[in-house]
């Protein structure tokens, strides 16, 4: 596959927004060289719809959780069916879980208890957690370093856009760290120097499609080919070469997501 340079490790295919060309989309992705995407879980009664897309399209896999915005209707399911349904073959990360203070849709307890279940799940599968924090900075930080002393567990902050603390915390913990089309943004100057503190080994691109095109698309619906854009923005505000660095997030997507078959190796090809 030498045209395979990037992965989308967060986007949302089972949305309607792609139901007149998901197809299509796929092909524009794989055309731009994004080998691989990864359809996010935002709800757990909804899982069905994920898979049956990860199970029609070989470069699609699927995570299984339950959005802090979805906590009140999914607050009954434990940890144990997390873990039953992780076990899927195209199912390789937990979430997306985590706390949203930005919305009113959740009690924040209850956000909590939520997110805590999936961090026993990742810990449990080894499968990494997809972790959506907003406006909630300092309970994330919280309750990250608590269960961390209760064992490690794979994680990554995704669509990141929360303060350097966070960024730092999650780092020393093991965790990775995804940026959006929000980097490319020209009023995301800040969210760019954060990101230039990354270790080069810890940072990935994602789109979190269909929100949050970069330019020269932003305002537009997202759709995973658009991780390039970001990827270039990125690479440019860190200084980098492109296409290593478009491999070397690749290369950290396939050392975080481990259960993905890597199709750039031979085994694979």
């Amino acid at each position: 596959m030498t045209n395979f340079l990037l992965v989308d490790s967060h986007c949302h295919l089972d949305f309607a927004d792609f139901d007149a060309d998901r197809e299509d989309l796929i092909d524009r992705a794989n055309a731009a060289g994004i080998g691989l995407m990864v359809s996010i879980c935002t709800q757990v009664s909804k899982r069905d719809r994920i898979l049956e897309i990860a199970e029609r399209f070989p470069c699609v896999y699927a995570s299984i959780g339950t959005h802090p915005l979805n906590a009140a209707d999914e607050d009954e399911v434990p940890t144990e069916e997390l873990v039953r349904l992780s076990s899927h073959p195209k199912v390789v990360a937990i979430g997306e879980a985590g706390l949203d203070y930005h919305y009113d849709r959740a009690p924040h307890d209850l956000q909590e208890r939520v997110f805590r279940r999936h961090i026993e799940a990742a810990r449990f599968t080894g499968l990494p957690l997809v972790i959506h924090a907003r406006d909630a900075d300092e309970a994330v930080e919280r309750i990250l370093c608590d269960e961390a002393g209760k064992g490690a567990f794979p994680f990554v902050l995704h669509c990141f856009t929360a303060g350097r603390r966070l960024a730092e915390v999650g780092i020393e913990l093991g965790g990775y760290v995804s940026f959006s089309g929000i980097v490319a943004f020209k009023n995301s100057s800040e969210l760019r120097a954060i990101a230039a503190s990354v270790p080069r080994d810890r940072i990935l691109v994602e789109t979190d499609a269909p929100y949050l095109a970069p330019p020269p698309n932003r305002g537009k619906r997202n759709e995973p080919a658009f991780v390039r854009d970001t990827a270039e923005a990125l690479a440019v505000a860190l200084g980098r070469e492109f296409e290593p660095f478009a491999r070397e997030t690749t290369d950290n997507f396939f050392r975080l997501f481990r259960k993905v078959p890597d199709p750039r190796t031979s085994d694979h090809a």
